[in-house]
């Protein structure tokens, strides 16, 4: 049975630190491409925050809401970008979609926090400094979102 089309509503959520180490995940499909974590809407009414709460969860096993990491440490930057589907994913899409939007979110998380990687999606993950991480990562999207994080996370603060 194949799968319903993807929705081409997203949400990028970039996991840091306190000291602004950012976790990076490499995709299991196109090994060396490095990312923060992302994905689609399951149904189109679904909140934006609660496709990030089940992404993060998903991809990476850490829970927004427990005891860690309260709900409170996911930051909606209400930033959105939107881009062209990389030809290669494209056949997840209905026919004819060629553009994503993609909404952007920040979650601290404590210092050296365990990660369980979704295996069918992820081979490895990093901890690297913010710049680092930016650079490693595939999608401009992805390393422009990781260089503003001190910026955000300033505004947010304010």
């Amino acid at each position: 049975m194949s799968k319903p089309p993807k929705i081409p509503e997203s949400v990028l959520v970039v996991i840091h630190t306190p000291e602004l180490d950012v976790l990076v995940i490499e995709r299991f499909d196109r090994p060396g491409f490095w990312q923060s974590v992302t994905g689609s809407k399951d149904h189109i009414d679904e909140p934006l925050v609660l496709t990030a709460v089940r992404e993060v969860a998903e991809e990476t096993g850490i829970v927004v809401g427990s005891a860690a990491v309260p709900e409170r440490f996911l930051i909606d930057w209400h930033h959105q970008i939107e881009y062209d589907i990389y030809p290669e994913w494209r056949h997840r899409y209905a026919e004819g979609v060629v553009r994503n939007v993609e909404h952007q979110f920040s979650l601290l998380v404590p210092h050296c926090m365990e990660v369980t990687l979704a295996s069918r999606e992820h081979t490895a993950f990093l901890w690297l400094p913010f710049p680092e991480a930016a650079a490693k990562c595939f999608s401009s999207s992805d390393r422009e979102a990781i260089l503003q994080l001190p910026e955000r996370l300033a505004e947010h603060n304010r």
